[in-house]
């Protein structure tokens, strides 16, 4: 008997293609909504001054606001940063790996700046060359007085089916929900092993006369994370710090003192936008609040820069700004809107995995999306389904003292996935070159409690359709 030719054995096919397109519906249908938790919405407090997040560490002239972040283009070097309070004194690191008792020294640089009626400490910056990948390493600073001792781990070797780990913070500030967001994610069960951030840092701008000594009490707070792991750093508006009524003109001013970046190594003539490899990543930071018009060095560095990321080595393409391209919140609504018309093809064009911002003070994620039809004359001005695209994830929800977007755009866009006014951060979790789980956590729940996920699928080796919402066509 023929089998393909039997009546039942065809109503088994049709039975079996139903089930599956049921486990199918179950196992996506997960998304395209706005999130029934619901925060209770009250005044953010930052914490007092004397909290002991704010500590200055005892001794002499002791090290304070140390943090790290990666030194070059490939994850071999460190860039180690301190800052001295009572003189000078050492800009030396020494280190060494956990499998040598070998110590060696590098020597760094100093810096100070005067900010208004603020005069900032002395602040140390040492890039540490050549390092093993994949090798853990304790570094001391503070050599000549009161001496801290701290470590990190290098990433693995550059390749396509490295795993990694990244956190993902943006807007952070200094309140108590900026402490409980910390928390959250170094009690995260996954563990993150660098954080890309996403822009917005201390909020010192926020304070009268943008007070730069919140500058100093949010490098203490944040010390006990990027002291030992790298945050990979992203100028937001709160960077700018762009004053004239008190006679501050420069902008950026803190931030470039005290957060340098690696950004010489991939070409870049300014630390706002910068790339990085790391293990199977290929990392671009973008600025939203520097010219990135046609013809301005940010726009032909890019544009020079995409068609360098070799997707056989670095697999998964990510994008970090500060501004997002699609926000479906009234805060900041549009305010991305230039910077997409001008990148977002070259986003659909180089096959760009995931664009993670900051900026709107919630969460959202996007379906792959694109509108690169659109000019000014035919009106093609809807989003529409784009499995080159990358995933739009607005993740700024770190805390600060401005409070959370609660007010929505209604009804919500079909493109918009999920989203949800509450503070958290979230995991990027790359297993090899064809997936990556990603997971967005929320303060109020438990450590491992993923309010929001998806299962990416890598767009150059794995392009197949990792929508989250069934009706999206």
């Amino acid at each position: 008997m023929d089998l393909q030719k039997s009546p039942r054995f065809g109503s088994r096919i049709v039975i079996v293609a139903f089930l599956l397109l049921i486990l199918n519906a179950a196992l996506l249908c997960n998304g395209g909504k706005t999130s029934s938790f619901f925060r209770k919405v009250e005044n953010n407090v930052d914490m007092p001054l004397d909290s002991d997040v704010f500590a200055i560490p005892s001794g002499y002239n002791a090290p304070q606001q140390v943090h790290i972040t990666q030194g070059d283009l490939v994850g071999k070097a460190v860039i180690v940063s301190w800052v001295t309070v009572d003189e000078p004194g050492s800009s030396l690191v020494r280190y060494w790996s956990e499998n040598s008792e070998e110590k060696k020294l590098a020597e760094g640089e100093l810096v100070t700046y005067r900010y208004f009626n603020y005069t900032s400490g002395f602040i140390h910056h040492c890039t540490v060359r050549n390092l093993e990948f994949n090798t853990k390493y304790y570094y001391e600073v503070g050599l000549d007085h009161t001496s801290r001792q701290f470590w990190f781990i290098t990433p693995p070797e550059i390749g396509p089916d490295v795993p990694y780990t990244f956190g993902l913070i943006g807007d952070l500030g200094q309140t108590f929900d900026s402490n409980m967001t910390l928390t959250h994610y170094e009690l995260n069960p996954r563990k993150g092993q660098t954080v890309l951030f996403v822009g917005d840092l201390s909020y010192a701008d926020d304070y009268p006369n943008h007070d730069n000594v919140r500058w100093d009490s949010w490098g203490r707070f944040v010390e006990r994370s990027v002291a030992y792991q790298p945050w990979i750093w992203t100028a937001g508006n709160h960077e700018i710090d762009f004053a004239p009524e008190i006679g501050e003109t420069t902008p950026f001013k803190p931030y470039t003192h005290r957060y340098h970046v690696p950004y010489r190594a991939s070409q870049s003539t300014e630390p706002f936008w910068y790339s990085i490899k790391r293990a199977s990543a290929y990392i671009i930071v973008l600025s939203s609040y520097s010219a990135y018009g046609k013809y301005t060095p940010q726009y032909q560095w890019l544009e020079e820069e995409l068609p360098k990321v070799n997707r056989t080595e670095t697999p998964w393409l990510i994008v970090l700004m500060h501004s997002p391209l699609y926000n479906s919140y009234n805060y900041h609504y549009m305010e991305g809107e230039t910077m997409r018309v001008l990148f977002e093809p070259w986003f659909v064009q180089y096959k760009v995995d995931v664009v993670f911002a900051g900026h709107v003070h919630a969460y959202e994620r996007s379906e792959r999306i694109s509108n690169v039809a659109y000019n000014i004359v035919n009106g093609l001005c809807t989003p529409v389904n784009d499995l080159s695209a990358p995933v739009y994830i607005t993740i700024g929800d770190g805390g600060n003292l401005e409070g959370l977007a609660t007010n929505m755009t209604e009804p919500q866009p079909e493109y918009s996935s999920f989203r949800e006014a509450s503070f958290g951060h979230a995991i990027f979790e790359i297993k090899n070159r064809t997936h990556a789980h990603y997971s967005w956590h929320r303060n109020q729940d438990g450590y491992a409690v993923e309010a929001d996920s998806m299962w990416f699928f890598n767009r150059r080796w794995f392009p197949l359709n990792d929508s989250t919402t069934h009706t999206w066509n």
